[in-house]
């Protein structure tokens, strides 16, 4: 059974929402989504001070077995970049809730309502 933390938010796509303040949070991958990837290989990820736009692609993480498009689960600033994952995507196996890909000023922390909570995302991916 995939790991699923109670206070994160989670898209239908599988990426993960953590709210730290000021509107700030944090992007990544699921645990149930790195275990359908495999070993991810390669993660290609956008600039610093590039805008996400809700629902619309945003990077790529490749694995062994396929490639997989990055789906921005909110709108916003990119203020930093994961540049660890660049020389280390396994991280992206290893602990999936720390190996956050984007740190993002929102610019509507409303969209988080358009997110799933950890009960919802666990109904989703067990169907």
């Amino acid at each position: 059974m995939s790991k699923i933390l109670k206070d994160l938010y989670y898209s239908d796509d599988h990426e993960w929402v953590k709210v730290l303040e000021n509107d700030v949070v944090l992007i990544g991958i699921t645990d149930f989504a790195q275990s359908e990837l495999g070993d991810v290989v390669f993660v290609d990820l956008p600039e610093e001070g590039d805008e996400l736009v809700q629902g619309n692609e945003f990077g790529a993480v490749e694995s062994v077995k396929a490639a997989s498009d990055l789906i921005a689960p909110i709108s916003g600033e990119i203020i930093e970049v994961n540049e660890e994952l660049a020389a280390e995507p396994e991280k992206v196996n290893q602990e999936p809730y720390e190996a956050w890909f984007l740190k993002v000023k929102l610019n509507d922390s409303k969209e988080l309502d358009n997110l799933l909570d950890h009960k919802a995302y666990k109904e989703e991916i067990s169907e």
